[in-house]
């Protein structure tokens, strides 16, 4: 009986360790895995700022999986970049050149394109013209905003939006590639939006949540960011409430969307961490620094002020839209995310993963993307989303 209880207790230690993960070699962080989704491979933006695409559609593939409809979907970013172009132009000449153009965006461009226009397999749409080549839209984002700000700065004729949104998409056409309006794909015939149907997905699922106190709670409004530039409303929860959504989330099998500022000195990418020390990382000396990244730190407990003076101070601003696809936990307790990213695999030792701290990511946030399904019934019904 002692044998048998003896095998049994190494076999469970080694399953625990087994299922233990670090963020690098020589580290001494220890994950143990609570939660873990499943997800595609990880893609490379490479040289341009089109996060919010690449994240969007890791998180459209991952509810693929889910609704059971298969898991080798590699859906084109390009296709959604593309189609994003002409109506950020639009909005631009609008309003007089007064407002944001660019590569950046927010979750809500690449679902206002499901919508619209439909979605594309990468195979069928790469937005390449060297299948070789990285991304790199340099060129192509010049060129564009030399259309749009004569097109704004001209007051003495009528804009002919036709003509503007013809040019923008030559141009497009000029660096990306032309996007096919019907394609065969696995022995199918389908259009954009014929695909995006097939896909199980219903753009009406989505809904956007975050938690700032200049807004009242339990309410909708235009998150002020300037990649937000077509004003998309977002339920605003407190951070408490915003904190529980994403590990309910999780715990019932939804991945979300995260669109968070990285430009925190504990947000340690190639050493496959965000972390927020409770000890401010400015105070550390030289040696502290070095072990952050090798032995966990107790971390600091966010509340909504210093979350909220963050934001107002512009120190936390919207610069990276991730992919969160599990829940982790360190040998101190501590809860952890894991984020997919869209660097490429290699330059860190997670595979293109990184561990990021609840701390981090109740401190970091700007908004989350996540499927209404996923909302436990209270906070549903907080927001008015079921009675």
């Amino acid at each position: 009986m002692k044998t048998k209880l003896f095998i049994l207790f190494i076999s469970s230690t080694i399953a625990l360790i087994a299922q233990e993960k670090t963020n690098k070699k020589e580290s001494e962080y220890r994950f143990t895995t609570i939660k873990n989704l499943e997800a595609t491979p990880v893609q490379n933006q490479n040289m341009t700022s089109t996060c919010w695409s690449f994240s969007a559609l890791s998180f459209f593939e991952s509810e693929i999986i889910r609704l059971g409809k298969g898991k080798d979907y590699n859906l084109s970013e390009m296709f959604i970049v593309k189609k994003s172009y002409a109506q950020k132009a639009d909005n631009y000449i609008r309003m007089h050149g007064k407002t944001n153009f660019g590569e950046g965006g927010e979750f809500s461009d690449a679902l206002n394109v499901i919508k619209n226009y439909g979605l594309m397999p990468e195979e069928i749409y790469t937005g390449k013209k060297d299948i070789n080549s990285p991304h790199n839209h340099k060129s192509l984002e010049t060129k564009l905003k030399k259309i749009i700000q004569t097109a704004s700065l001209d007051e003495t004729d009528k804009i002919d939006f036709k003509l503007l949104h013809d040019s923008v998409n030559t141009v497009c056409d000029e660096f990306l590639g032309k996007t096919p309006d019907n394609f065969e794909y696995k022995g199918k015939s389908y259009t954009a939006k014929s695909y995006a149907e097939s896909t199980g997905l219903n753009p009406d699922d989505y809904i956007f949540i975050t938690s700032f106190s200049h807004h009242p709670f339990y309410s909708k409004f235009v998150l002020e960011v300037p990649d937000n530039w077509n004003w998309e409303s977002m339920y605003n929860l407190p951070i408490n409430e915003l904190q529980e959504v994403m590990s309910y989330a999780i715990n019932k099998g939804y991945s979300i969307a995260w669109a968070a500022d990285v430009s925190e000195k504990g947000f340690l990418y190639t050493d496959g961490l965000a972390i927020n020390p409770e000890k401010p990382i400015s105070n550390m000396s030289d040696e502290e620094k070095k072990k952050l990244s090798i032995k966990p730190h107790k971390q600091l407990a966010i509340n909504q002020d210093i979350r909220q003076k963050a934001f107002d101070n512009f120190e936390t601003q919207d610069d990276h839209g991730m992919h969160i696809v599990g829940l982790v936990k360190d040998q101190l307790n501590t809860p952890y995310y894991l984020v997919k990213n869209s660097w490429g695999k290699e330059r860190n030792q997670c595979d293109g993963y990184f561990y990021a701290s609840e701390s981090y990511v109740l401190f970091k946030t700007t908004n989350i993307m996540i499927n209404k399904n996923a909302l436990a019934p209270i906070i549903a019904k907080k927001l008015g989303i079921i009675q």
